[in-house]
């Protein structure tokens, strides 16, 4: 089976998937004038791939410089034919960031959201987090 065929079956075996809520979302936050801040399902290993060590932030830059241009294009480009429609979504489970590097010091540098800074949340989303560490 060739990269091509292997793409369509796992295309396939995503989209089945994530009809039965077996797959994770990631919705993509970009900064274009035009962001539509889309939501993609990936499959376990993809995820697992992008958003490494519990993390589920993850800037696109830093996932290129960690897994290179080629496997970074291999582990992409099945999940962008999997766009899910926001209120068929069960859940985000990963946020990934284009074009935000240079805001990154907003950002938990753990890469996770139950770590916040507790100014930026309110009470009760400081009160989720801490039973989440």
């Amino acid at each position: 089976m060739n990269t091509i065929e292997r793409g369509v079956v796992l295309v396939a075996h995503i989209a089945r998937n994530a009809q039965d809520g077996l797959v994770k979302n990631i919705q993509i936050i970009d900064r274009a004038d035009n962001a539509t801040f889309s939501i993609f399902a990936a499959s376990d290993e993809a995820f697992a791939a992008i958003f490494p060590d519990g993390r589920d932030i993850e800037f696109i830059e830093d996932f290129f410089a960690r897994v290179g241009d080629e496997q970074a294009g291999a582990i992409l480009s099945p999940i962008w034919e999997c766009p899910v429609l926001k209120r068929d979504a069960q859940g985000v489970h990963g946020t990934l960031l284009y074009q935000w590097s240079d805001r990154r010091v907003h950002w938990p540098a753990s890469k996770r959201e139950v770590d916040w800074d507790a100014r930026a949340i309110n009470a009760a989303q400081r009160r989720l987090n801490a039973e989440h560490r």
